[in-house]
């Protein structure tokens, strides 16, 4: 009987950017596949670095755009650093939180006590963004951090897609901050593992699924909460980027879309020094890898990454390997 990938898990956490959406529009077949989930007993769960919407404005979103979407449902790295915060501080404590309304409220929640200034000797700051802050605000902080104040910042993404473009995100303000006062924060956000940690743990997932379209933070953040990973290709990377990943980057899985959930994912066997996956094979040296196959087919690249890993274990090289492709074509002689 075979085996679908989804039949391996109890639920999926879903990044948002890139997986079910692109811009304004959802990703075609993407908020089919997620509400299919529900519909085979599967656990959904959203997991998000934003930390200046409410859980219950990116539902709205998804819901806009056709997805399956409850407040429960969306976690953001507010509700993850604030409960990172409360198990490093005693309830009731004072806290300077640097960042939106929303942020503020997650921080309530947690039995702490917001205040607004340095000046009230707060006894933890919390840094996540909102495009309302400014030099005042990053200088409260400073003061409170370098007097002592435990520090956590919901996320450290440097940048921020908008629509003209790329606009400084969370990570610059906690770098400003960094640089002023010599500390280094406790993050939250992917790549940490606390976001998909919390997401499980709310979501009564013991055996989740992290799909995600960005090795560096949906796969690593992934990797590091010790959940299996799936890279989908509809966003950021690439099965070229996938390749020359970082050690502890790596997906468990490489799926063209979400679509794939459903389908059986192909064994990969090793054989020797070659790795088939479906009809590829390839094999690895230190610096190329030859696959018999074609180019444009997922499994080639399947089979590519388990040789490249295997050959390349525990150190990432400093190059991505040559690639090579053969594809065995049949001719018919007419006569």
């Amino acid at each position: 009987m075979s085996r679908r990938l989804i039949d391996g898990y109890d639920g999926v956490l879903a990044d948002l950017d890139g997986v079910v959406y692109t811009g304004p529009r959802a990703i075609d077949g993407a908020t089919e596949a997620l509400e299919r989930l529900g519909e085979e007993g599967k656990r959904l769960a959203y997991v998000t670095n934003n930390a200046s919407r409410s859980s219950e404005q990116v539902a709205a979103h998804l819901r806009a755009l056709g997805a399956p979407a409850t407040a429960e449902q969306v976690f953001g790295s507010a509700l993850a650093g604030a409960e990172l915060l409360a198990g490093q501080v005693a309830e009731g404590s004072a806290v300077l939180v640097v960042g939106s309304d929303s942020l503020a409220d997650a921080v309530r929640a947690q039995g702490l006590v917001v205040v607004h200034s340095a000046d009230d000797q707060p006894d933890a700051v919390i840094q996540g963004f909102s495009p309302e802050l400014g030099w005042k605000d990053l200088a409260e902080a400073a003061y409170a951090v370098a007097a002592g104040a435990v520090w956590v910042a919901t996320n450290t993404d440097m940048s921020l897609p908008q629509e003209r473009g790329f606009a400084p995100g969370n990570g610059t303000f906690v770098a400003a901050v960094a640089a002023a006062t010599s500390k280094t924060p406790s993050v939250a956000g992917k790549p940490g593992p606390a976001l998909f940690e919390t997401a499980a743990r709310h979501s009564g997932l013991v055996r989740p699924l992290v799909v995600g379209d960005r090795l560096d933070t949906d796969i690593l953040g992934g990797n590091r909460a010790k959940m299996d990973t799936a890279l989908v290709l509809t966003g950021v990377d690439t099965v070229h980027s996938a390749l020359a990943s970082h050690v502890d980057q790596r997906p468990d899985f490489l799926i063209g879309s979400l679509a794939e959930l459903y389908e059986e994912y192909p064994t990969i066997k090793p054989d020797g020094v070659s790795y088939s996956c479906g009809e590829a094979v390839a094999t690895a040296t230190v610096t190329t890898v030859t696959v018999s196959g074609r180019e444009d087919h997922l499994d080639s690249w399947r089979a590519a990454c388990a040789a490249w890993w295997a050959m390349h274990p525990e150190v990432t090289p400093s190059a991505a390997p040559e690639v090579s492709f053969t594809v065995a074509l049949s001719f018919t002689v007419a006569g």
